[in-house]
């Protein structure tokens, strides 16, 4: 058996004058890795409303790094993998940031994006997000999600980027969500897709290039036109 002496010269020499300083040198280790993981973190809380535990993997943080700001309120659980950053401001268009973490690639599409646009008087409590046909459907959680399915062009055409608070969202155009809003006018109701064709015409939040165009990714130019006719 080994002497003792020798376990005790691996203990660093402490100052125990300060009678509440820890002297057990296992003690302050921990202390020491959670500093350090800490320092790490703070930098993606301070500039981000909504994080993922797959932004720690970008930064070689563990998932563990994510316990000490949960238990301290610093971040707040929204979803499986999701969590909410205290002390930000949040716009009105909080939930479809919220969407764009949970499902990156989705893209906001038809009442959600009309509320983007303010071309509806419409409130939905989903965030309606369009996926590819062959994606796997979302995990339930936070915000809830109406999912629509769009395959090939329909789903990339007509979409851009926004930054809502922090995060990119991809959003349906607003002549993409009308002609959207005509195509699914089963789900939706034909009044609100008139709707956004006559608000959307007479802000002039599109061309009627744009809207053509549009139609014609959704097949609905023979649907919408005595409609734009009749705002024409």
């Amino acid at each position: 058996m080994k002497p003792f002496t020798e376990f005790h010269s691996r203990v660093p020499d402490l100052d125990t004058s300060d009678r509440h300083l820890p002297i057990c040198a296992d003690v302050l280790y921990p202390w020491s890795v959670a500093g350090t993981l800490d320092s790490k973190l703070n930098p993606l809380l301070r500039r981000s409303r909504v994080i993922r535990t797959r932004d720690l993997a970008r930064l070689g943080l563990p998932r563990t790094a994510l316990e000490m700001p949960l238990a301290d309120g610093r971040i707040s659980r929204l979803s499986h993998g999701v969590y909410a950053v205290a002390g930000h401001d949040v716009s009105e268009h909080h939930s479809l940031a919220q969407a764009a973490v949970r499902v990156p690639h989705g893209v906001v599409c038809l009442l959600s994006a009309l509320v983007f646009h303010e071309l509806t008087t419409q409130s939905p409590h989903e965030v309606w997000l369009a996926i590819d046909r062959k994606s796997r459907s979302p995990a339930q959680g936070y915000p809830p999600l109406h999912v629509v399915r769009f395959g090939g062009e329909a789903l990339k055409a007509g979409t851009a980027l926004h930054q809502v608070d922090g995060v990119s969202v991809r959003v349906t155009t607003p002549a993409k969500t009308v002609a959207d809003c005509f195509k699914y006018r089963n789900k939706i109701g034909i009044p609100v897709a008139v709707e956004a064709l006559r608000d959307g015409w007479a802000r002039r939040r599109f061309t009627m290039d744009e809207l053509w165009a549009m139609a014609r990714v959704c097949r609905m130019e023979n649907v919408l036109r005595p409609y734009v006719e009749s705002i024409a």
